[in-house]
């Protein structure tokens, strides 16, 4: 079978990865290189924490499993790290956070109160400001560095066979026994299937192939699908896994780099003019990032990525088919890092066997058949600890 997979971020890869894996003749398509569109401006943060939707919090878990399983397969330097992760939260944040353990316990998540003490042996290189008057663990959670995680995937699907190609999609035509995608060079590759992974390009793209897949695709001032992140470098730096504060939230990224974000700020982001290193913006991170220190530094240099993510219009995965009878496949998601590997495994399998999955049947593109778009979205503004 000829699968023509379009979008090489962490979703297409993985997919095209597990389709070579399974011997088909797989062809990658990417408008501008391998991970260089929301897979490399994200959090990467691995969880199944606000997934209040049964079906998509089992979705999150398997994901989280599905990574361990990779790690294990996957050449390559570790691009996966199960680091764990921690929420601290002060007087305003406290019953936010007490809800949320309580809600996870009982669904048997792993988490449990920690001291002051037991946070900082966990959290290595950062001081926990006074302010802070809970804390909470969260053993089962991790983070991912993005760029490599993406190089990794995509060298083992070349390994196996998976051919990748820089091209831009301009059209996608369907007939009853073949699917064409037209590249902007007049090049016409012609398949058996098509996966449409192409992030937050997905639905221009497949309305050119009269199939509906609702997002949001607003990229203005104070859209949710704006997000900024900080990467600073502070050599020596030992950080040691995901914090969550009141006011930023922090990552390791190898090498004495941390990657901060602080939601509150998102709001004020404009993608057609992005805050400058020098800028507001800029100081309140590297002010925030400061405060955590254990020990008084200057202010760290920030470079600063703004990103635009893949949104559904409700908040979740969209995995399957655009129709019975369709050979467009489509795949979606707000959390592409926590699923791209259990994604991947899966659709590639609804591709080469024709048998649906159950973990996937809450998420077909098919439930928006006769919704309108008012009817169809949701509150996606993230701004306060726990919500992103």
């Amino acid at each position: 079978m000829k699968v023509i997979v379009i979008g090489a971020g962490v979703l297409g890869v993985s997919v095209a990865r597990q389709l070579a894996l399974a011997g088909e003749d797989v062809l990658l398509l990417d408008q501008r290189g391998a991970g260089t569109g929301t897979s490399g401006t994200t959090f990467a943060w691995t969880n199944s924490y606000r997934r209040l939707d049964p079906d998509y919090h089992r979705l999150g878990l398997a994901g989280m499993e599905e990574h361990a399983r990779l790690a294990r397969q996957l050449p390559g330097a570790a691009a996966y790290f199960p680091s764990g992760a921690l929420q601290w939260a002060d007087a305003a944040n406290e019953q936010w956070l007490a809800d949320n353990v309580a809600r996870l316990r009982s669904l048997g998540y792993p988490t449990h109160r920690v001291t002051s003490g037991e946070a900082t042996r966990i959290a290595g290189d950062l001081r926990i400001p006074a302010t802070i008057t809970s804390l909470a663990h969260f053993p089962g959670e991790g983070y991912v560095l993005p760029d490599l995680f993406v190089r990794n995937l995509l060298a083992d699907a070349e390994r196996h066979g998976a051919a990748y190609v820089i091209g831009e999609v301009v059209e996608i035509e369907e007939t009853p026994d073949r699917v064409s995608v037209t590249l902007a060079d007049g090049t016409v590759r012609r398949g058996d299937r098509v996966v449409l992974a192409a992030g937050r390009w997905t639905r221009q793209l497949a309305a050119r192939a009269g199939i509906d897949v609702p997002m949001v695709t607003d990229s203005r001032r104070g859209s949710p699908t704006v997000g900024l992140l900080g990467y600073v470098g502070l050599p020596g730096l030992d950080l040691r896994c995901v914090i969550h504060s009141p006011g930023l939230n922090v990552r390791p990224a190898g090498g004495g780099r941390a990657v901060v974000q602080a939601l509150d700020l998102n709001a004020e982001v404009d993608p057609a003019d992005p805050p400058s290193a020098g800028g507001d913006i800029a100081s309140t991170l590297a002010r925030r990032f400061s405060a955590l220190l254990p020990e008084p530094v200057p202010a760290p240099d920030i470079d600063l990525r703004v990103g635009l993510r893949s949104l559904p219009a409700d908040g979740h995965t969209i995995a399957g088919y655009a129709a019975g009878h369709s050979r467009v496949y489509c795949l979606v998601s707000h959390s592409g890092v926590t699923l791209a590997p259990i994604l991947g495994r899966l659709a590639a399998t609804e591709i080469t066997t024709d048998q649906e999955q159950a973990l996937l049947g809450a998420f077909r593109p098919t439930r928006f058949t006769g919704v309108r778009r008012s009817g169809a979205e949701v509150d996606h503004g993230a701004t306060k600890l726990g919500e992103q």
